[in-house]
């Protein structure tokens, strides 16, 4: 691992730290990067699919979702 140094807000720290319950501020760092880089993956993914049109029902849609539980 590498040894970055950043300068960030304190109060932006702390509330990082309040609202997580994580216990340092190196956690806090390394959950909102995961968290962004999890959000923009989404992103990408729902720009490339697009959207389409599905002829379900609710209740199809929630039956067909029903087979793949075990």
């Amino acid at each position: 691992m590498k040894r970055t140094t950043v300068f960030v807000g304190e109060a932006l720290i702390e509330r990082g730290l309040k609202a997580s319950k994580l216990r340092t501020k190196k956690e806090v760092i390394e959950a909102g990067l995961k968290e962004l880089v999890r959000k923009k993956n989404q992103e990408l993914l729902r720009r490339e699919l697009g959207s389409f049109d599905i002829d379900l029902s609710l209740n199809e849609l929630k039956n067909a979702g029903k087979g793949n539980r075990k």
